[in-house]
């Protein structure tokens, strides 16, 4: 976690940041084989160097980006679970429970399609 520590000490709203820190959190630990790190200003996980899940914190929710494939494999779910979403990411709002089921569907996903990628996103 050491690696998001100047990230999550920006969030402003105490709460954003508890939240943000335990989805983190969440995802470390259920992934230690993931590696966490920054880039383009935002907490991402990725496995042998390739894209699995990121986060950016928002006003009114933390968004998921499981990449495109994730968002279409996974968009009947995300529709009957009632989620803001664009074709790119899910809008957890801060208001509201995080559905770490439909997080550890997507992160599972994403690294068992992406267990044979050799680029950072998909092609």
């Amino acid at each position: 976690m050491e690696v998001f520590a100047e990230y999550l000490a920006a969030i402003d709203n105490p709460q954003h940041r508890a939240r943000t820190e335990e989805v983190l959190a969440w995802v470390t630990e259920k992934y230690p084989n993931l590696i966490p790190k920054i880039a383009w200003n935002q907490p991402m996980f990725t496995d042998h160097g390739t894209f699995i899940i990121g986060f950016s914190v928002a006003k009114h929710h933390l968004a998921v980006a499981p990449e495109r494939a994730g968002m279409i494999h996974f968009s009947d779910e995300i529709v009957q679970a009632g989620h803001d979403h664009t074709k790119q990411l899910i809008r957890f709002k801060w208001g509201s429970p995080v559905d770490f089921s439909l997080l550890e569907k997507m992160i599972e996903y994403n690294i068992l399609d992406k267990a044979d990628c050799s680029t950072f996103w998909r092609k």
